[in-house]
């Protein structure tokens, strides 16, 4: 396929999901296709004007009286109600605070206390290094044995030992969506409780948490939900779960009565119960902007948009350079919101591509991984990627010693 049917093409795509074109809601740099939003998401439109109010009035004229006027004491809960209508969670289930490493060690924590006598957690081998390590910490400190299976050997391997399974809905280098409902109910029959990371899908592919019967489930807040650079995280915690669950991390916003300054540590009733410290108010001030880029959106929309984006670039790659390798899954009903390749030299064309506009990025050891961000990505964008693509490689841009080095970020 030439690039003029491929205009004409991304042209006709773009038309036909104009409704669901939400560019116009950030800030995006000009001249710049940016393929990383499932590393950090674009500026939205209303975040610095809230930051802004949010040091000036809120922090530098109203001080410490905003945790009241300015309801930064409920914020937790108020964005956590606004991230639970993206990942399909009524409210009162998903608190915002901390960091995903924080939240996943509570979760896994509450977990064991929900399953007394069971001594084993699966997890899948390649999971993100993050959950790994956290996993194996809390393994060893509540006495379980970890053992990584395939999702396709889970089935096999559930029994009266597991206590819970911890997954990531979407596998971070290579998209797999996993088929979160079938392995909650898998698990659920075999008496065994379902933790799911929703870093890479919350924001970007329907989770229907209550609609599937989902335990706990953690993600971060500056992916798809385009929180900014060490957005709170969000934990969630079914309202059945709630009275028996035990934070690991009893701080004092998750005292029933922390402005009693009691010697003992009594468990708010509900979600709150999970809040822990203090949370950063700013950043978790500007994710709760940031949300807003969403109002009006129904997420089966943007899922519906992201499905034509990462088809057309997928089919688009395989035309302009046959025999590519492609680790993101053909089947649409399998890959979330990115479209992944594998290549021996996955860290210099990722390089090269951004030195022409084009920002994906790396992940070891050898892919190329390009985020489709679909409120802010049309069909004619991607059409830029490929052209910088098959530019690079039949130039060898990609072999630039300046490559050679790589940055501490990848």
């Amino acid at each position: 396929m030439t690039f003029d049917h491929l205009d004409a093409r991304a042209a006709d795509l773009d038309l036909a999901h104009a409704a669901t074109d939400l560019r116009e809601r950030f800030l995006l740099p000009p001249g710049v296709v940016y393929l990383d939003g499932n590393s950090l998401g674009a500026l939205p439109r209303s975040v610095p004007a809230a930051v802004q109010d949010a040091v000036e009035q809120q922090w530098g004229h109203d001080l410490v009286a905003s945790w009241n006027t300015h309801g930064w004491w409920d914020a937790p809960l108020r964005v956590g109600d606004a991230i639970g209508r993206l990942v399909g969670a009524a409210p009162g289930q998903v608190v915002v605070g901390d960091s995903t490493s924080v939240r996943l060690h509570q979760s896994l924590h509450a977990a064991a206390a929900l399953r007394p006598g069971r001594s084993v957690v699966l997890t899948e081998p390649g999971s993100f290094p993050t959950d790994q390590y956290v996993i194996a910490g809390v393994a060893a400190q509540v006495g379980w044995r970890v053992e990584h299976v395939t999702p396709a050997e889970l089935p096999g391997r559930l029994g009266p030992d597991v206590a819970v399974i911890v997954l990531s809905h979407v596998d971070y280098r290579t998209g797999q969506l996993l088929d979160l409902p079938g392995i909650t109910a898998a698990a659920h029959d075999a008496g065994a409780l379902v933790l799911w990371d929703l870093c890479h899908s919350a924001g970007a592919v329907p989770v229907g948490l209550d609609e599937h019967g989902v335990d706990l489930a953690v993600g971060c807040g500056y992916k798809y939900l385009n929180g900014g650079p060490g957005a709170p995280a969000f934990g969630y915690v079914a309202a059945r779960h709630q009275d028996a669950f035990v934070n690991v991390v009893p701080g004092w916003h998750g005292h029933a009565q922390p402005f009693a300054m009691a010697d003992e540590y009594v468990g708010a009733p509900g979600i709150s119960r999970a809040r822990i410290g203090t949370p950063p108010m700013l950043s978790l001030l500007a994710l709760e902007a940031a949300l807003r880029a969403f109002d009006g959106v129904d997420i089966g929309d943007v899922r519906a948009r992201s499905l034509s984006l990462t088809r057309f670039l997928r089919d688009a790659i395989a035309d302009v350079l046959p025999g590519s390798a492609f680790a993101s899954p053909e089947a649409d009903a399998t890959r979330g919101s990115q479209v992944a390749l594998r290549h021996p030299d996955a860290y210099g064309i990722v390089q090269a591509l951004a030195a022409r506009g084009v920002v994906g990025d790396f992940r070891s050891p050898d892919v190329v991984r390009l985020g489709v961000a679909a409120p802010y990505l049309t069909h004619a964008d991607l059409v830029t990627a490929v052209r910088a693509l098959r530019d690079v490689l039949d130039g060898g841009e990609h072999r630039d010693p300046a490559w050679a080095t790589r940055n501490p970020v990848t």
